[in-house]
Order: C-alpha cells, then sequence, then structure tokens
C-alpha cells in the first residue's frame, strides 16, 4: 500500500489548480467521472464525427497540457460547471492523453491511486493503436478506463465491453507489447501510430513514454517521435537491452538521461 501512495498525489500534470472549474466534489464512480470528462473534451482527430469542424474551435491541438491550463481553457470557453454537458464547439480539443490525464486527475483528488498509461489499444484502425488510457486501483488490483470513447465514437469502433474497466486483451501496455515482440509472440509492424509510424522502433518510444508517465513525467521529449528518421528506426542492440530492461520495471525510478536519439546534438 505503501507503494500506491505515490500515484494518489498529484503530478505537475494532474493538478486541477484553483480556478472556478475544479474536482471537488465528483462523484467517485468511474463511469461517472468518465462521462464528465467527454462532456468537456473531444478528440482532434474525431472533431467532424461529432458534426463540427475545426473552425469552429477556439484552438485545436495535440499538445497534452496540465489540468489547471485545460481546465482554464474550458472555462474560458463558456461559463458553468464541470459537471455539465457542453456543446460541442465549446469543449476543449486534445488527444486520448488528454481524456486519461483529467479522469487520472479526478481520481487522485479523490485519494485514489491513478496513472495515465501509454500503450497500444486493440479497437482502432490497427491491430494494436497506440493509445493512452487511465489506470486505477480498485479491489486489490489495477483496472483500466477509456474516458475517450462516448456516444459517438464507441458505436462507431463496434464497443460492445465496460469502458471503465477494460477487458485485458483490448489494451495492453508498452512493455508488454516490447516483451512480445522481443520474444516473437507478435509482430512488431502490427503495433504503430496510424500510417505515421510502426514496428520495434515505435514499441520502445511508448515503452519510455510510459516509464516517464509512471515517474509523474506525463509528457516528455519523446513526444516528438515524428521528427526521426529511417535511422533513428533502427534500433541498436544497447538499445533494445535498454528497452529490456525498462518494459520489465517500466515503474522503477528514472536513473539515467533518456534523450530521443533525434534530439541529440
Amino acid at each position: 500500500m505503501e507503494e500506491l501512495q505515490r500515484w494518489c498525489r498529484h503530478s505537475q500534470m494532474s493538478k486541477p489548480g484553483s480556478g472556478p472549474l475544479g474536482f471537488d466534489g465528483l462523484p467517485a464512480d468511474v463511469a461517472a467521472l468518465c462521462r464528465i470528462v467527454q462532456g468537456v473534451l473531444i478528440h482532434s482527430d474525431w472533431i467532424a464525427a461529432y458534426g463540427v469542424s475545426e473552425a469552429e474551435f477556439r484552438t485545436v491541438s495535440r499538445e497534452t497540457l496540465p489540468l489547471a491550463a485545460r481546465l482554464k481553457q474550458i472555462g474560458d470557453a463558456g461559463a458553468g460547471v464541470l459537471t455539465a454537458e457542453r456543446a460541442t464547439d465549446k469543449r476543449a480539443v486534445g488527444t486520448c492523453r488528454d481524456y486519461a490525464l483529467m479522469l487520472c486527475g479526478m481520481l487522485r483528488q479523490q485519494g485514489m491511486a491513478a496513472r495515465v498509461r501509454c500503450g497500444f489499444a486493440a479497437y482502432f484502425k490497427k491491430p494494436w493503436e497506440d493509445h493512452w488510457i487511465c489506470e486505477y486501483w480498485r479491489d486489490g488490483c489495477w483496472r483500466r478506463a477509456d474516458a475517450q470513447l462516448d456516444t459517438v465514437i464507441a458505436p462507431r469502433l463496434g464497443i460492445a465491453f465496460d469502458l471503465a474497466d477494460l477487458p485485458a486483451d483490448m489494451f495492453i501496455t508498452a512493455g508488454e507489447a516490447w516483451r512480445r515482440c522481443r520474444s516473437g509472440e507478435a509482430d512488431p509492424a502490427t503495433f504503430g501510430h496510424g500510417e505515421a509510424a510502426s514496428g520495434l522502433w515505435f514499441v520502445r518510444v511508448n515503452v519510455i513514454r510510459d516509464h516517464h508517465s509512471l515517474n509523474d513525467r506525463e509528457t516528455s521529449d519523446w513526444d516528438t517521435w515524428r521528427q526521426a528518421t529511417a535511422a533513428h528506426r533502427v534500433l541498436s542492440e544497447a538499445e533494445c537491452v535498454q528497452a529490456d530492461e525498462i518494459a520489465a520495471r517500466p515503474e522503477a525510478p528514472i536513473e539515467t538521461a533518456l534523450t530521443p536519439p533525434w534530439l541529440r546534438a
């Protein structure tokens, strides 16, 4: 239980701040919290599915913001309480990590152990699509929730399972994906981010991003993976061994500088 306490405390990213939109007084039910998150956020890749266009939003960005800044952005778009579902064009635009981070922050505000995980989901276009979810501790084990998939997106993906308690085969962490690829159990080409990237090098990117997230760094330099050249997508044995170690214990403290090769001088 002492180990769990590290994920009961807010990180710099998960703090809601002191603005008018806060997390106090919210329900403890995870499914209910997911619906609240869905009422204030919209995913940048799914805007058209809601019958609106990017031009209707003040800001369209894939940048994951600290929750204090995100809540201010939501408040600036229109008055109201956090629990009230907002008109689509009054929501803040983000990505799956923003949904996961907000749910995580709501749970931590209630003293629950929660953390943002980076890995791969089995319910998008690729067999295993780059994705972020929230993991929370309940009834003696870690459970996973996807706060992004609302009543607009879930039917389009044919979702028929509980999104507040994901089945084990619907999402795997980056570390588990890495282990499967390294053992030959899985094909690295089936893991990636849409058409932009796939393969073992990208699985390694997510291994390190998940490692950072578990150590209160929900964003990192590894989010710049789109800058990687063809040369950076070929891993050395040393890089693979390092990823083996991180994947085995992603929650271990970050002890060495992990600078992406494409950002090194």
